[in-house]
């Protein structure tokens, strides 16, 4: 089931969503001082891509860098990659089949808030 939901979702949304993803990763690979944020983005478009079967959790080693960096992230980026997987999720849930989809991008609206300081992980 996971791998059906997978490729549903990578169909409809979750290609468009990564793309996101990797271009706010590009453009703060550009910018040096930026890199960390670019990886995280790059780490997020890997879960955007297939999201079943897979959560995210809490990186017991985050600290307040991560604060930081994430109040950073909000501002230049966190906020327009949230704002696609609301307006996706409202589409997705129009239908009935796309109601699983509508749901799994509204639970990726707080990571791609605030990314850092989080770890993919198998469910």
């Amino acid at each position: 089931m996971k791998t059906l939901l997978n490729l549903i979702w990578l169909v409809l949304s979750g290609f468009w969503m990564a793309l996101g993803y990797a271009f706010a990763g590009v453009i703060c690979c550009v910018l040096i001082i930026t890199i960390p944020f670019g990886i995280a983005s790059f780490r997020m478009a890997n879960y955007a891509l297939w999201p079943f079967g897979r959560t995210l959790v809490d990186k017991p080693t985050a600290g307040a860098g991560s604060v930081l960096g994430n109040l950073v992230w909000l501002v230049v980026a966190g906020w327009w990659l949230a704002l696609g997987h609301l307006f996706t999720g409202f589409l997705q849930c129009v239908t009935i089949i796309g109601i699983p989809l509508g749901v799994a991008n509204f639970k990726l609206i707080p990571v791609s808030l605030l990314p850092l300081g989080k770890e993919i992980v198998e469910a």
